[in-house]
């Protein structure tokens, strides 16, 4: 029983570790334990969220300086989310096909 309750305990510690840190709701100090973001970028990051929270990763990178493409990529690794979403790269846009 005691084996089967540390289990859980372990599992559960798991789950919330993978669950990543949103960007509307964390603190100043979720924040800063981020791998990549420092004091100056989480407190520029919490003076952008006082105008309204983040609607998608694009909007983040619009209103915070600092986070860019690859930097957001390597803060979605680090666990980072925007509205609960993992930052995905935008897809290329195709050329128009010329017709002969």
């Amino acid at each position: 029983m005691r084996q089967l309750l540390t289990s859980l305990i372990a599992i559960s510690c798991c789950t919330l570790a993978l669950a990543g840190t949103d960007i509307n709701s964390a603190s100043e100090a979720e924040l800063d334990g981020l791998k990549g973001i420092g004091p100056a970028l989480s407190s520029r990051i919490l003076q952008a969220r006082e105008a309204g929270p983040f609607q998608d990763w694009a909007e983040l990178m619009r209103r915070v300086k600092g986070i860019r493409p690859k930097s957001a990529q390597q803060l979605s690794d680090n666990g980072l989310t925007v509205n609960g979403a993992a930052y995905t790269p935008p897809t290329p846009a195709r050329p128009a096909s010329r017709s002969p």
